[in-house]
């Protein structure tokens, strides 16, 4: 069989050893096969004439925009391999390319519902853009935030008035207290009982006035507000109308050809409500159009193309999974029933590593974990520092673990057998008293010696457990650096982390605002490599029970 859409390697590949099962797409090495494939592919970028789009290769402006890419190896009924390309969502602000497999749907087709109801929701939008930048409107917004204020001044002035007039009849009775008899200084009493609730129900009602003068000037403002709501109201109903329409236009297909839209996908997820964008990524895109066309899946690889992103740490040509918010569960179902490999986050990566003790007394142990080997259970593999040491140590109370270390980092490691001593050793991290230094290399020469890089993280919510650059909801995020050494295109630095957030130095270090060089090895950020070249290298904290402060120091072996 062969389709528009299927291309033809351009080298004799006859000496290349097919893989034995499909790729693991949110965890692997890309096949020669596949990367065969992304050669030429990565060439036609470079050289067509198919289409503007800037991606930022020359120079970066506010309008570049790297592109996710994708090739998917195949074979047709007649045995013969070739190769499918996609790209994730949109590209020169068009969904269908020639050179590409096409949507799983093409809500931009040309008269098709989505585009005019879009259209409906750009009038809508132009509109509201349009009544909220009036003259008369923001007029009336300056006269009634003046009139509040205002308002809010004489309520004030006449409480202090109010508060002017108490104090004066308390020291007059102060006073009369002394010179006048006790009638009469009942009568002023009462008097003055009198003269308080006046002022009182005086204020109220100047109060009430005043509130009542302002609803004018708020109606006056709010009239104007009316047709802004209704046609907010109404965009939002139209939008929710669309997307809903959207999501069962979607519809995937398995090797079997049984078909599920997004929303059966994603009903027994949590939140239920597919994501935007789902199934506009490249390996929906590339495994539809296979499996529609009778095509066998071989091997899979996808890669950045382009400037990065602001918020991910994404590097040209660097291969990356498919992500896990929007793709996991889709594929879950377009790859039921195909032979492919083993899922490798299932493995425990600790098998036949060992825990250096590296000091240990009565209350705490210092220890260098390896690389490749959790501080504390995960989902699937439950081998750990924290069951390790437990075992080893039955006896101890409360957590035993004051921090981590990521799984892939090696280094120094302080474990507590006690939970008194735990409280006071994480007291020790919060208040920042424990100082860390790490060693990595850098894929990538860092320019200035040393410096400080300060940009706030969060998880990112489509494809855990990366994290992602991000001013607005981000947590602080603060690393100082020191340079070692440059060699043959790589950095050995010094890190001392001033706050500890989740792969806090492997983003500093590959971000484009940071460092813009990932550390070698790393999975995530960078490449992968034999290990994650990250090493909690050195420590200084205070004892809790001789209050003496200890160091320890650990070579990385890299």
């Amino acid at each position: 069989m062969i389709t528009d859409k299927l291309h033809r390697f351009g080298i004799d590949i006859s000496k290349i050893v097919l893989p034995e099962k499909f790729t693991f797409p949110f965890y692997y090495e890309p096949h020669p096969i596949a990367l065969q494939a992304v050669g030429e592919l990565q060439e036609y970028l470079l050289t067509q004439t198919d289409f503007n789009h800037d991606f930022g290769l020359e120079e970066v402006t506010k309008n570049s925009l790297g592109k996710m890419f994708g090739v998917l190896v195949v074979s047709d009924e007649e045995g013969q391999l070739g190769y499918l390309t996609a790209f994730s969502g949109k590209l020169g602000d068009q969904n269908v390319h020639p050179h590409f497999v096409p949507p799983v749907f093409d809500m931009l087709e040309e008269g098709s519902y989505f585009v005019e109801e879009s259209a409906k929701l750009d009038v809508l939008n132009k509109e509201i853009l349009k009544l909220e930048t009036q003259s008369e409107l923001h007029n009336r917004k300056l006269k009634l935030e003046e009139e509040t204020q205002v308002t809010k001044h004489k309520i004030e002035q006449q409480k202090i008035e109010l508060k002017a007039s108490q104090k004066k009849r308390q020291a007059i009775r102060s006073k009369a207290e002394i010179e006048l008899s006790d009638d009469a200084y009942i009568e002023l009493r009462a008097q003055h009982n009198q003269e308080s609730i006046n002022d009182n129900f005086l204020l109220r009602e100047y109060t009430v006035y005043l509130n009542e003068m302002l609803k004018h000037v708020q109606a006056s403002y709010d009239e104007l507000g009316v047709p802004i709501k209704e046609r907010k109201a109404k965009m939002k109903s139209t939008s929710f109308a669309l997307q809903s329409w959207l999501f069962e236009q979607y519809n995937f297909l398995n090797i079997a050809r049984e078909s599920k839209n997004v929303i059966d996908i994603f009903k027994h997820k949590i939140p239920n409500v597919p994501p935007s964008g789902a199934g506009d990524c490249a390996a929906p895109k590339l495994f539809q159009y296979a499996f529609f066309n009778g095509l066998k899946p071989i091997a899979l690889a996808e890669f950045w193309w382009g400037a990065p992103p602001n918020s991910n740490s994404r590097k040209h040509k660097y291969f990356y999974p498919a992500c896990r918010g929007k793709c996991e569960p889709i594929l879950g179902h377009m790859l039921s029933g195909v032979d492919m490999d083993p899922n490798p986050l299932l493995e425990n990566p600790a098998i036949g590593k060992e825990l250096e003790m590296i000091y240990e007394d009565d209350h705490l142990l210092v220890i260098n974990k390896p690389a490749e080997f959790m501080s504390v259970p995960g989902k699937f593999v439950t081998d750990s520092v924290q069951e390790r040491l437990k075992s080893k140590y039955p006896n101890s109370t409360g957590p035993i673990i004051v921090h981590r270390l990521d799984m892939s980092t090696s280094g120094l490691m302080i474990v507590t057998k006690s939970k008194e001593v735990h409280k006071v050793l994480q007291e020790q991290f919060k208040t920042r008293k424990v100082k860390k230094r790490y060693i990595a290399l850098l894929d990538g020469i860092v320019a200035k010696n040393e410096g400080y890089i300060n940009l706030p993280l969060r998880v990112d919510l489509d494809n855990r457990p990366y994290q992602i650059v991000c001013e607005e909801h981000g947590k602080s995020a603060r690393t100082k650096y020191e340079v070692i050494s440059r060699s043959d295109g790589q950095t050995r630095i010094h890190f001392y982390p001033i706050t500890g957030r989740t792969h806090q130095l492997r983003v500093h270090a590959s971000h484009h605002l940071g460092l813009n060089a990932p550390i070698i090895g790393d999975d995530l950020y960078g490449r992968r490599g034999e290990r994650l070249c990250l090493h909690a290298e050195a420590i200084w904290f205070l004892h809790p029970v001789s209050k003496k402060e200890l160091y320890f120091e650990v070579d990385s072996g890299f």
